[in-house]
């Protein structure tokens, strides 16, 4: 994959530098060591998910792409999460992306290894169970209550201002118009969900084709 502007390693250096600007704690040596040792896997997963969104160029990450560069952030983290158990090193990365992207995502969750974010300002994710080419927006939510996991099929869409709480589920295909809330509830696989009345929602068949649209399938 081609870095525009980089190399692996002065991107690793540059990553660095932004942690030290954000964390100033005198760690940027120790992390630009750690970066340097799992920035190829990193760099390999963004390009796995870099060349199947339709609307990137394939075979190409820009650092100054905000939505390419808010993943790779968390691919770094988690890599360096998985690979040493390093949290310190995995929390300030993700307090860079918190920082750069206004964007919680977790080091420690599962995301898929293809999916897109058109604008990452206000999304929170919690450690929920997410499906491959996942379509996320501005200030979209999946959160937990309690033990309550929600369950995010493959090739979902959330489209601003949603949200999926609690024991939800939602299915293969489906798409969450604007403003969707699901809380404890269900989403047909296929379904594309509105607002209804007295907090509830409204269901009709998603477009087939939606998905095209974002990703190459």
């Amino acid at each position: 994959m081609k870095l525009i502007d980089h190399s692996p390693a002065s991107l690793a250096d540059y990553t660095a530098a932004q942690v030290a600007a954000v964390v100033p704690d005198g760690s940027r040596d120790a992390m630009a060591a750690v970066i340097g040792r799992h920035i190829d896997e990193a760099l390999a997963r963004v390009g796995h998910c870099i060349d199947r969104v339709a609307m990137w160029r394939a075979g190409e990450f820009n650092y100054l792409h905000s939505s390419q560069y808010c993943i790779y952030l968390y691919y770094l983290a988690n890599t360096i999460w998985k690979q040493e158990r390093d949290a310190g090193a995995a929390t300030r990365l993700f307090l860079l992306n918190k920082a750069l992207n206004a964007i919680d995502l977790f080091y420690e969750i599962e995301m898929p290894k293809v999916f897109f974010i058109g604008h990452s300002v206000g999304i929170v994710l919690a450690k929920a169970t997410y499906g491959e080419h996942l379509v996320l927006y501005q200030n979209s939510t999946v959160g937990r209550h309690r033990t309550d996991i929600p369950v995010v099929g493959e090739g979902v869409i959330i489209y601003p201002n949603s949200a999926v709480i609690g024991r939800s589920r939602v299915g293969d295909g489906a798409v969450l118009s604007q403003g969707s809330r699901v809380v404890n509830a269900e989403v047909p696989a296929g379904a594309m969900a509105f607002p209804g009345e007295n907090g509830g929602l409204t269901f009709r068949p998603a477009p087939s084709d939606l998905l095209s649209d974002y990703f190459r399938l």
